[in-house]
């Protein structure tokens, strides 16, 4: 290719797509994503919501690449009215999700300790308690049962409250809470209520904590705010995402539950102890999390890639969910192969802001699917899988309920 081909390669940017967002049933993948990343590794999009367009990329590598080069900022989102899907956008300083290096580290450090693999070692027969006592009471009152309203949503919330260091007498109202936050019944008004509620209440039990030993979230994050290390607005923007972040576990474990019900060979494995590893990992590789993107980044300065030029300022989003079909990386993607290896998928994320309680969501979703498994060996839907309800315009996709017998 000759020099003036690159440059002309360079003036002629992908068209711009409209990427409305569907409300896709099922563990369907979504078809608009499914052709950007047949049009090429990186395409320009519309979302329904903000101004202009963006770049996204698809390809695993280049994904990786993005998400870990400085070059490309979520602190610079902030400043601006990029193409998004959600149609409110309010980022709260401190958010861990808007942070960029240094800060980031910053602001990580202090709850840091709380979700360590040893801090996560100590957690788990408390959180193997606490989900036993929810599954005695499913068996207790027999078939059927909703596992997302009996299981799969108490379970997070209640284990999150543990990490956080939420006290007893505040549960109930911080659970009620989380619902209607996570929920999609009751609509923006009723989750508005309920996150000024909420990051209210976390402001004072942030005062409260200034001088704890403990070493719950909580009682770290007044710890460092007393110490001066981060701001307490910073404080109560850190916690906020941590303390509703169970909603991911309820709804990936969901469409994991619904893929094994629906598929007999695959429970089969999930089945065997000694596969489960391997399965669970496939399936946090397979399921179609969320719908369409999630956070922007700014360019920072000009880069090229693939012949294009990111300029300065351009906004450019990545999809985990393409990366994790991407055919080089993953050979047959479209397909559950419960022996895959390696399997490097980056469900949890990549770089400066892979997920903080990545090592809690992996507990509980081992814990989730292995215990309700055991406890109830003759597990089946209740309904046809077609009858099952799904979320509907929503950001995170899962099974509203999950209507199971044994």
């Amino acid at each position: 290719m000759t020099e003036e081909t690159t440059t002309l390669t360079e003036q002629v940017p992908p068209p711009v797509r409209e990427w409305p967002a569907h409300d896709l049933a099922g563990t369907e993948f979504d078809p608009v994503l499914a052709d950007l990343m047949r049009e090429g590794p990186l395409t320009r999009i519309r979302l329904p919501h903000g101004e202009g367009w963006a770049w996204l990329a698809t390809r695993y590598e280049d994904v990786k690449l993005i998400t870990n080069d400085p070059r490309f900022s979520r602190t610079e989102v902030t400043r601006r009215q990029v193409t998004r899907l959600a149609p409110n956008f309010a980022p709260r300083p401190g958010s861990l999700a808007w942070a960029d290096q240094p800060d980031h580290n910053r602001l990580r450090k202090p709850v840091a300790g709380a979700f360590t693999v040893g801090a996560m070692k100590r957690l788990r027969p408390r959180a193997q308690q606490i989900l036993d006592g929810l599954l005695d009471g499913v068996v207790r009152d027999g078939p059927p049962a909703d596992l997302v309203e009996r299981v799969l949503e108490p379970f997070p919330i209640t284990l999150v409250s543990e990490v956080m260091g939420v006290p007893a007498e505040d549960r109930e109202q911080v659970h009620a809470w989380t619902r209607q936050i996570i929920s999609t019944s009751g609509g923006s008004a009723a989750a508005d209520r309920a996150k000024n509620g909420m990051y209210g209440w976390i402001t004072d039990t942030i005062r409260a904590r200034a001088h704890s030993t403990d070493e719950d979230v909580y009682a770290l994050l007044g710890a460092a705010v007393g110490r001066g290390e981060i701001s307490e607005e910073e404080a109560v923007g850190l916690a906020g995402p941590l303390q509703i972040g169970g909603e991911a576990v309820t709804h990936n474990c969901g469409q994991m539950l619904f893929l094994l019900l629906t598929r007999p060979e695959l429970m089969q494995r999930m089945r065997q102890p000694q596969a489960r590893g391997r399965v669970l990992d496939e399936l946090l590789r397979y399921i179609p999390h969320r719908t369409s993107v999630g956070l922007a980044r700014i360019a920072l300065e000009d880069v090229e890639l693939h012949g294009h030029r990111i300029s300065a300022g351009d906004p450019v989003y990545v999809s985990y969910l393409a990366a994790n079909r991407d055919p080089d990386v993953f050979p047959d993607p479209d397909r559950i192969d419960p022996d895959r290896d390696p399997n490097p998928h980056v469900a949890f994320g990549n770089g400066v802001h892979y997920c903080t309680g990545a090592v809690l969501a992996r507990l509980q979703t081992e814990l989730l699917v292995d215990t309700v498994l055991e406890r109830l060996p003759g597990l089946r839907l209740a309904v046809p899988a077609d009858q099952v309800v799904w979320r509907r315009k929503t950001m995170i996709r899962g099974p509203q309920t999950l209507p199971v017998t044994w």
